[in-house]
């Protein structure tokens, strides 16, 4: 046992083992005035006299009894408080290997922690969510229900639910038991085909190519009467998750987009390999939010946009009109995570303004009060990424600032993943939005206020 993380300030144990101390030392006095009481009256020399004499340590001098009495109460006490605690706590331990006094300080750090609200979808949110549950556990995830394609938009076709491929995957980046929860909720059954450059395509009426969480996550939007936010909900819940994660709506949404030479496409998965992207929409466009995105915005104390695909995942869920309207009016400081490298088709040749243009000219200029970026290129352009990562990626140039009004505050950090380059680090970006609403969370509120004013 780890004494020094049980005395560390915020645990919340001193005080009741305090109270309980107190509690066992009045009821020893009781004890003791009881005794004295019923003993009073006994014949000296007695046999009566000599076992109440003998269980009262009467032959060790007067000093020497009081401390042993009083060390054994004080290791019984505490030897007691840690059995019942350790028992009370059991299920919230991950493995048996892991420190009591860890479990329970880490539950209370991140209770404590900041609520932050992170809109997106694909790896991008996946990554940042697995390094600010780090840091709080009052974390809500508002994802894109626009895929069509793979194992989402097979079961998207079949059952005409949302697409659930990115919201198992935020799932699994919140459990607790996170590589793990990973390995098991990604796990597709054998079959189907993989496009390069795309998803996994399923076979049709078949197991092939579903991974197991999307199956899940049918049979529980099935389980309560095909209504998919309670099924989400019930989802978070069962697997225990750091957090919560919401669809951004219960409806699915058909993704469109037109490029600049005046040509239409539609459907996320082509989306994504098209390049010179002029505009997207969504379809139907007045699409009703989640009830809980919405109230998880207007709570939050960091709004995060991103980072992610910014036509696929992060727009999909702003261009619907009540979140966008929540972002909009939220209390919290807004950030925007520019990502660390281009996408092939829809970002292709972007640098920082363009994505910041992109983002505000489909939403409204405001929208933002900070934007993140990554400030180590030599990483980000590292020549040993992996073998799939795409060719045509390129680290995100720092053009800067954007043709925008009112501009944003600019935060550069290494917040890229040395070892995958083309992704973000999800402890380097997690504590870099934290080390920023830190430092500039108190200035953006007052210049909005003032802008408001």
């Amino acid at each position: 046992m780890r004494l020094r993380r049980w005395l560390q300030p915020g645990m919340g144990v001193k005080r009741w083992l305090l109270v309980m101390f107190a509690g066992l030392l009045v009821l020893a006095i009781g004890g003791a005035q009881f005794l004295r009481q019923v003993t009073q009256n006994l014949e000296p020399g007695g046999a009566a006299q000599a076992v109440v004499d003998f269980v009262t340590l009467q032959f060790l001098p007067f000093a020497v009894r009081g401390l042993l009495i009083g060390a054994l109460g004080i290791v019984l006490v505490l030897i007691g408080a840690w059995r019942l605690a350790r028992n009370l706590t059991q299920p919230l331990r991950v493995d048996e290997e892991t420190p009591l006094a860890d479990v329970i300080y880490q539950k209370r750090f991140l209770a404590r922690g900041p609520r932050i609200v992170a809109i997106g979808g694909g790896t991008g949110l996946s990554a940042l969510l697995r390094g600010l549950k780090e840091h709080s556990s009052n974390i809500t995830a508002i994802v894109t229900v626009a895929d069509d394609g793979g194992s989402s938009g097979a079961l998207r076709e079949e059952l005409g639910i949302p697409p659930v491929g990115d919201i198992r995957n935020c799932i699994a980046a919140l459990a607790d038991a996170e590589p793990l929860m990973s390995e098991l909720l990604g796990y597709r059954f054998p079959g189907g085909t993989r496009i390069e450059g795309g998803p996994v395509e399923t076979e049709p009426g078949g197991l092939g190519g579903h991974p197991v969480g999307n199956l899940l996550l049918a049979a529980m939007t099935a389980l309560e009467g095909g209504d998919f936010e309670e099924g989400v909900r019930r989802m978070n819940r069962v697997l225990a998750v750091r957090g919560m994660v919401v669809p951004a709506s219960a409806t699915p949404i058909n993704l469109v987009a037109r490029t600049r030479d005046g040509v239409t496409v539609t459907g996320q998965s082509t989306i994504m390999r098209t390049r010179a992207i002029d505009r997207v929409w969504i379809e139907p466009a007045d699409v009703r939010a989640s009830h809980d995105a919405l109230a998880a915005i207007a709570e939050a104390e960091i709004v995060v946009l991103g980072p992610g695909s910014l036509f696929t995942s992060v727009l999909p869920v702003l261009l619907i009109p009540e979140i966008r309207r929540a972002v909009a009016d939220a209390d919290g400081m807004r950030v925007y995570v520019c990502n660390v490298a281009t996408q092939p088709g829809e970002t292709e040749g972007y640098d920082l303004a363009d994505h910041v243009e992109a983002l505000l000219a489909h939403t409204q200029p405001d929208l933002v009060d900070l934007v993140l970026a990554n400030d180590d290129l030599d990483a980000a352009d590292h020549g040993d990424a992996p073998a799939d990562a795409p060719k045509r990626a390129r680290a995100v140039e720092p053009r800067w600032p954007p043709d925008v009004e009112p501009v944003p505050h600019l935060v550069t950090d290494a917040v890229v993943d040395v070892d995958n380059p083309h992704h973000h680090d999800p402890e380097r970006l997690a504590a870099a939005i934290l080390r920023a609403w830190e430092r500039e969370g108190s200035t953006v509120r007052r210049e909005r206020t003032a802008r408001i004013a």
